[in-house]
């Protein structure tokens, strides 16, 4: 005769065999460039492609400087640019800036859209890419690395800004606090306003009719 406790483990033992596996986070599976810059949550693995923004509506937000006193920002056309190539950038820049003491370096964007590959020579159809790298798209005058924390010479600061930029596919220009603010290709310089007057002086004085008696 079976005892009730050996009929129990048996059927748990059941049980556990048949049981499905636990299905784990989109996130979790990708393991490749996991010691990359990526976020921690996505509504969505793939998104479209889509195109790099241009600004056409006159904002220059994010063309200037927030946190540090020099920078570099895109001058040439927009670009896609991955999360390897910010990492790889912003390692130059912290293995420069590391003999000053409290210096620091501030990234402006990060990557957050996802990339989708198919492989090479692949037939048509059959869904979507697998999951490739994080980027971003950034337009012209999207300002990217900025340093600061401690007083920096301009020289050096030039020096360590182009070697990162070296590492980026797009056109670059150095600027710091004094930069103006740009509008895609255009720059916005500060033009003086037209002093005001009053519109009593602008106002002709009436004439008076002559009278004569």
């Amino acid at each position: 005769m079976f005892s009730l406790t050996s009929i129990i483990r048996g059927a748990s033992s059941l049980r556990a065999s048949f049981a499905l596996p636990a299905v784990q986070s989109p996130i979790l599976l990708f393991t490749r460039n996991r010691g990359q810059l990526a976020p921690r949550q996505i509504k969505y693995i793939k998104r479209h492609k889509g195109r790099v923004p241009i600004p056409i509506g006159g904002s220059i937000r994010g063309t200037t400087l927030a946190f540090g006193d020099w920078g570099i920002r895109i001058k040439g056309n927009g670009h896609r640019l991955s999360a390897k190539q910010l990492t790889t950038a912003e390692d130059v820049i912290k293995r420069k800036i590391k003999p000053f003491k409290g210096a620091k370096v501030w990234l402006r964007c990060f990557p957050d859209i996802p990339v989708c590959i198919k492989g090479n020579e692949t037939r048509m159809g059959k869904g979507k890419g697998t999951f490739e790298y994080w980027a971003t798209r950034l337009p012209t005058g999207r300002v990217i690395f900025e340093i600061g924390g401690v007083p920096i010479r301009e020289e050096l600061a030039r020096e360590i800004l182009r070697q990162a930029a070296s590492k980026l596919p797009c056109t670059m220009e150095f600027i710091s606090t004094k930069s103006p603010p740009r509008l895609g290709r255009l720059l916005l310089h500060d033009t003086p306003e037209p002093p005001r007057t009053s519109l009593l002086a602008e106002a002709p004085t009436p004439i008076q009719p002559q009278v004569s008696i």
